[in-house]
């Protein structure tokens, strides 16, 4: 039978499993879960994963949750995904896994509140937290400079001074991309300072590409999308305060 991806690519774990299927050529079929229509919370998603959370597999009669665990085990079960996604060395692959460890509690709590907090949370219907907002931009400038400084020392291209990407890669690119949806001033305050990080994005894109583009569009027209309302509202300012009559004060 055919692995099945439940995932919705707004989900920043759920992009990285798909783009490593297709990277990789395994022959899948993508199930939309939409989270803003909280299908994730619909009785028969939870008999996919009973935590109620994208992505989720069913790959015959095994389901599987947890966006690491289901990289470790596509790049293990299926034939012809290359050694540098997950060594079979162990010593490299544990490094993966620290790697992996360190994101959940540090650089996806910051991005993803962030982000949440700052764009995300009206088109969901939750109001802005400006607390928790600079609270996870604290975390998050954190966990970019660890990535610097700890998983991208080295003359590597990638974490751990890999030559070619490893699942660790994928996982962090696409939960970097969120930033994506930022405003342009927010995104070069947060992410210019970090050249390396920077460049390492750049190289994971190119080295996944077309599929890794193909999979991040619904970010890039989400973008535009708030870049337009932003704009009118901006208008619509303007434009009130031109009519507004000026009273004299005599």
């Amino acid at each position: 039978m055919k692995l099945k991806v439940y995932a919705d690519r707004m989900s920043q774990p759920s992009r990285a499993i798909l783009v490593f299927c297709k990277v990789n050529g395994i022959d899948f079929e993508e199930i939309k879960v939409d989270l803003s229509k909280r299908q994730h919370l619909s009785p028969e998603f939870q008999a996919v994963n009973p935590l109620r959370k994208v992505p989720a597999i069913v790959d015959g009669r095994f389901k599987l949750f947890e966006s690491h665990a289901i990289l470790m085990y596509l790049a293990s079960a299926f034939p012809g995904v290359a050694d540098h996604w997950y060594p079979a060395d162990l010593s490299r692959r544990a490094r993966i896994h620290s790697v992996l460890d360190w994101h959940h509690q540090n650089l996806r709590r910051g991005a993803a509140a962030f982000v949440l907090n700052t764009v995300l949370a009206p088109l969901l219907g939750l109001p802005l937290n400006q607390q928790a907002a600079t609270e996870a931009e604290k975390i998050l400038i954190s966990s970019l400079t660890k990535i610097e400084n700890v998983w991208l020392k080295g003359n590597g291209k990638y974490l751990l001074g890999g030559l070619r990407p490893s699942i660790a890669d994928l996982s962090l690119v696409c939960e970097i991309m969120q930033l994506e949806l930022l405003n342009g001033k927010d995104r070069d305050r947060i992410l210019g300072p970090h050249k390396k990080v920077q460049q390492w994005i750049e190289s994971t894109r190119n080295a996944t590409r077309p599929h890794f583009d193909e999979v991040h569009k619904i970010l890039y027209k989400l973008k535009t999308k708030l870049s337009e309302k932003q704009s009118n509202q901006a208008d619509s300012v303007m434009e009130s305060r031109i009519r507004t009559p000026l009273t004299s004060k005599m």
